[in-house]
């Protein structure tokens, strides 16, 4: 017993946690570009803090291997690849597929069911309107949000979700994350073609939550590893369709800045 309890370290952020989170989240989307020198006294100035949640927020950030410690008492910006996305991406299916299963051999899964019904619907009701506005896609990954944290929270292992958290801060991993491409679905025949895939991803969620409500572990397990390989699919016909796809790609294609929670951007589809 070290005194404190357990949920209040993984759930309650403190100010340099805060802070990690957001030097982080700006290295992914380029704020501070790779190889970039960074200084305690330089994210002082840009985040209107003092040098305790700095110093605090930047050893986090060096134990992930975000930034880099320098010679001397500088450090620099490590900025994550594609093909640690990818990487990341197997770990979150892995996750993800772990949490379906022990959510389906729960006990306690029924409480958690009407949730799952209730995103699948709300994602089926905005497919039929047929419309990928901003709006609709802002809807659509807030409702597969809801599914998957929903079996997250109810698989009765914290360290699942625990463990998600850790990469989430990757475009394409965070949890609600849909990919959109603004080329395509700017053309009738292109939104046809977008909403005929989730409406296909919508219907693995469908029986998913069957598989989990009638206890089938291996069955909810099965068909989420499935349904989140697709997200490798979708990174690797984007490589095709770029001589050299950059993580700046990736955000454009995943809404990252959406699901992120940034609403002076415009989300990207």
């Amino acid at each position: 017993d070290f005194g404190i309890p357990f949920i209040n370290i993984r759930t309650m952020k403190s100010i340099d946690t805060e802070l990690a989170d957001k030097i982080r989240h700006d290295i992914v989307v380029g704020t501070h570009s790779a190889g970039e020198r960074l200084s305690e006294a330089q994210l002082c100035d840009f985040y209107g803090v003092s040098r305790t949640p700095v110093r605090l927020a930047i050893r986090l950030l060096v134990r992930e291997g975000v930034i880099l410690r320098g010679k001397g008492r500088g450090y620099f910006v490590k900025s994550p690849t594609v093909s640690d996305v990818k990487q990341a991406v197997l770990v979150l299916g892995h996750l993800e597929s772990l949490a379906a299963r022990l959510m389906a051999q729960s006990s306690v899964r029924v409480n958690f069911l009407p949730n799952l019904k209730t995103a699948i619907d709300t994602i089926e009701r905005f497919l039929n309107i047929g419309v990928l506005d901003d709006t609709s896609i802002r809807n659509l990954q807030q409702a597969n949000a809801v599914f998957h944290q929903t079996i997250l929270d109810g698989c009765g292992n914290d360290f699942v979700d625990f463990t998600c958290k850790q990469i989430n801060y990757l475009p394409m991993l965070a949890v609600g994350s849909m990919a959109f491409d603004r080329t395509t679905i700017g053309t009738k025949k292109g939104i046809e073609r977008t909403l005929f895939r989730l409406r296909l991803g919508n219907a693995q969620h469908k029986v998913i939550y069957e598989a989990i409500r009638a206890g089938d572990g291996v069955r909810a397990e099965g068909v989420m590893r499935e349904h989140l390989n697709i997200i490798i699919e979708y990174i690797e016909l984007f490589e095709e369709r770029h001589e050299e796809l950059s993580l700046t790609d990736l955000i454009s294609y995943s809404g990252f800045e959406l699901v992120n929670g940034n609403p002076t951007k415009e989300p990207s589809n």
